[in-house]
């Protein structure tokens, strides 16, 4: 067993997991957290809490933060702002396809980071040299696609709650439109497309349980039979694991899905319909 704890850099924004240490926090505590930059200030929104796996290879939390790191922060964000406004501004003038996504500061190499979107190849030499001049450090502009703009912009999903990408997902994996048709969605663009424009990467989620159900499911068109009487089978549930039976007789009947599957009913006409 370990002891886990997770955390913020912005409200809202993409979870870290980090291993508290000797060091006891509460929720909204601002703590330091290990970066390639040096130790960076984020706030505690998962206390530390004891879990059943065995997890190595976390971060070390290096300690609440104090006053002169709280001050170093505030700085680096009013910097951060700053240069947001500038990079927007002089985008405007050089009448460049861009659009400003984030900003990151490294005070300690007085580098700035513009993260930009664009339809596009853009060409941003002669930005970058009136960039640099403006805010007066080193300036490094990447462009990014359209899943890693929704998870630095944030925002809420088809299903109202935050966006995967922007807390939890680390990496993204492939979908296909091919999970969709697994699980019954239609192929709708505007009904299976997340806030990137892209598929949803939810659609991973429950794929596998619904491949393993059509496996073990009766086919769309099967005649079965079930308590009510035989029949063919018009729909299936995979979360509930029931399907929909057309009753010869006329009339339809829902039942679990082990009602009608002749692997079951040979199993419980031999041993019985006994639990254990």
């Amino acid at each position: 067993m370990g002891m886990v704890m997770a955390v913020s850099f912005t409200r809202y924004g993409r979870l870290y997991y980090l291993d508290p240490g000797s060091h006891t926090f509460r929720v909204g505590d601002r703590v330091l957290v290990p970066t390639d930059a040096g130790p960076e200030v984020a706030e505690c929104v998962w206390a530390p809490q004891w879990v059943s796996e065995d997890i190595g290879g976390l971060p070390v939390c290096a300690g609440p933060a104090t006053e002169e790191h709280l001050a170093r922060d505030e700085a680096n964000r009013r910097r951060r702002a700053e240069g947001r406004s500038i990079a927007k501004r002089l985008i405007r003038k050089h009448g460049l396809p861009m659009k400003v996504i984030g900003v990151d500061f490294l005070d300690a190499d007085n580098v700035f980071k513009v993260y930009f979107s664009a339809p596009h190849r853009v060409d941003f030499r002669a930005l970058v040299r009136d960039l640099a001049r403006s805010i007066k450090a080193r300036v490094e502009l990447r462009q990014v696609g359209p899943r890693d703009e929704a998870r630095l912009q944030g925002g809420i999903g088809p299903c109202g709650r935050d966006l995967c990408c922007a807390t939890f997902l680390k990496d993204f994996e492939p979908v296909s439109v091919r999970m969709a048709k697994d699980q019954d969605l239609p192929v709708n663009p505007l009904r299976i497309a997340g806030a990137c424009g892209r598929l949803m990467c939810c659609l991973k989620y429950e794929h596998p349980l619904y491949v393993q159900a059509h496996q073990e499911m009766p086919r769309l068109g099967e005649r079965v039979e079930t308590p009510e009487g035989p029949g063919q089978v018009v729909a299936r549930n995979v979360p509930s694991d029931t399907v929909t039976v057309r009753l010869n007789g006329g009339g339809r009947c829902s039942c679990p899905s082990a009602s009608v599957c002749s692997p079951r009913k040979q199993h419980d006409a031999m041993y019985g319909d006994e639990r254990p």
